[in-house]
């Protein structure tokens, strides 16, 4: 499994980057291999500011549907739109081309509670 150091994780399996006061958010190689083949991505939260931990849309695998938490306080800016036509690119690429949401990060210090991948790997026992 993959853990890129320069990210942060949540208890949840979300993965963030950080780029300025914007940040891309997906779900980790860990998540994705746990959910199987990814057939749909909702998120219908785009221009909504949504609170560190809540709900911003749901990822559906073949055996499951599963809900998606926001790392940390945010406005969501985009929806990855490759993943209408290719949601299987989270399996495939879950720390790059399967990026869910890109958004503004309204409160940097929510930043700091987030795992490292030291941190994010010795909680899912890899």
């Amino acid at each position: 499994m993959n853990f890129p150091s320069e990210l942060k994780y949540t208890k949840d399996h979300e993965w963030l980057k950080v780029a300025g006061n914007e940040a891309f958010i997906g779900i980790t190689d860990f998540a994705q291999r746990e959910l199987g083949d990814i057939v749909y991505i909702d998120i219908n939260t785009v221009g909504d500011e949504v609170n560190q931990d809540e709900v911003f849309g749901t990822v559906e695998a073949v055996k499951t549907v599963s809900d998606l938490f926001m790392p940390v306080t945010a406005t969501v800016l985009e929806v990855n739109a490759a993943l209408n036509d290719n949601p299987e690119l989270v399996n495939s690429d879950p720390y790059g081309q399967g990026w869910m949401v890109k958004v503004t990060v309204s409160n940097a210090a929510d930043i700091d509670g987030l795992l490292d991948a030291d941190a994010y790997k010795a909680l899912v026992g890899a």
